[in-house]
This record gives C-alpha cells, structure tokens and sequence, in this order.
C-alpha cells in the first residue's frame, strides 16, 4: 500500500508534530533528521517527501536532486527561507510544491493531498476528508485522530458514500447495495437508524453534519 511519508526535518520536535499529523491523517509517517536517514527510509511503499533545505549533512536542493533522479517521488519543501531564489532552485530540482513556515497543518495536509492527487500517487485504498480517513485495504475508519469502531453495515454504509463522493445515494440504492439485492428483507427505517448510528460515531455534530448530509428529497451524499 503506497501510503508511506517521509518528513525531512533536523528539528525533533516539528519533525514528530508533522509526523503525527500525516499519521492521524491515515498516512505511514516516518522522520529523518539528515539526508542519509532520508535514504534509508526510501522504499517502494513512499508516496510522498516533506523536505527541509537546511540539514545537518547537506540540503534539502541536493536530496530532492537525488530523489528524483532514482524514484520521481513527488517533493514538497516545508522551510522558513521565504526568497524567490531558493523557491525557483527548488523547483529546479523538481520539487512539487513548495511552503514557507510558519504554517497550519492543515494546510500543510491539503497541499500533500493534492500533490499526491496530482501526480496519481493518492492510494484508492486510503480515502481522506478533513479530519476523517478510511482505509479501505484494512476496512478503518479515523476520525480526528481516533480509531472509529464501526459496525460491519455501519462502515459498507460510509464506504459506499465516500466511494461515491459528489454522487446522491438514495435509500433504495443502500438498501440494494448493502442488504437485500431487492431490499425486501429489511424494516423500512433501516437505513435511517443505521445512519443515525454512523452520524453519532464519526460527527464533531451529529446535528450539523460534516460527512453525511441529506439531499433533500432525494437522499445522502458525502461532504460538499
């Protein structure tokens, strides 16, 4: 599973936080703090390089250099050199994205993803949105950094949802999909109790959802 990142940083402290922000984000997560630590972690598994230009036994331009000549795996500088120069030598190098610290995680987190979706490295098998991750190789569910306890229909029922992101699932198509082929087997408010029980365990506000939200008249559909 091509999930793994690895986060080049000789700062033990912001090193670990970003490392257990891609963790609780459903990411493999592993720190370096040099470029020969960097090395040794590189496998076939690595989705993804988070890279600092000053380090203790070179910079962060020559890594990348390296990394891109031997696995083009996709790059993004995290540093606080903000100069124009050093932006344009690291794209030079084929860097992918290229931040400037201070800055949220979250934000940080976003420009991962789209990196990885950009250049196709973005598992199927690991689906991400806000604080909730899904892997579905694993059949776990994460929400705000904790694992989710789901019940087998409860989690086919947020699979099926965030499979068909930006789609409108009816209740008819649920009940087809996860119960009964013609959905005869089942109570009527099936659908709506098990949705009221997923709500209640991945939520912040079951009242005003973030995941599941109702279609109105038609049915549910998965974040924005």
């Amino acid at each position: 599973m091509k999930n793994k990142v690895i986060i080049v940083e000789d700062d033990r402290l912001l090193n670990r936080a970003l490392c257990k922000t891609f963790t609780n984000a459903g990411y493999e997560a592993a720190g370096a703090m040099s470029m020969q630590e960097a090395e040794n972690f590189l496998e076939d598994g690595t989705a993804l390089m988070i890279v600092d230009i000053g380090l203790p036994d070179g910079d962060g331009f020559t890594l990348c250099r390296k990394v891109q000549d031997s696995t083009k795996i996709p790059v993004i500088f995290l540093t606080a050199r903000d100069d124009e120069g050093d932006m344009l030598r690291a794209f030079d190098c084929g860097a992918d994205d290229y931040l400037v610290k201070p800055f949220p995680m979250a934000v940080l987190l976003k420009h991962a993803q789209a990196v990885l979706r950009r250049t196709g490295e973005e598992d199927a098998r690991l689906f991400c949105y806000e604080d909730l991750s899904i892997d579905f190789a694993r059949k776990q569910v994460t929400a705000r950094g904790k694992e989710i306890n789901l019940t087998n229909k409860e989690y086919e029922l947020l699979a099926l949802l965030a499979r068909n992101r930006t789609k409108v699932i009816t209740k008819q198509m649920m009940l087809e999909q996860i119960w009964d082929v013609q959905g005869s087997f089942v109570e009527g408010n099936t659908v709506n109790v098990t949705l009221s029980r997923l709500r209640k365990k991945i939520e912040p506000d079951p009242a005003n959802p973030v995941y599941i939200k109702n279609v109105f008249g038609l049915g549910y559909t998965f974040g924005e």
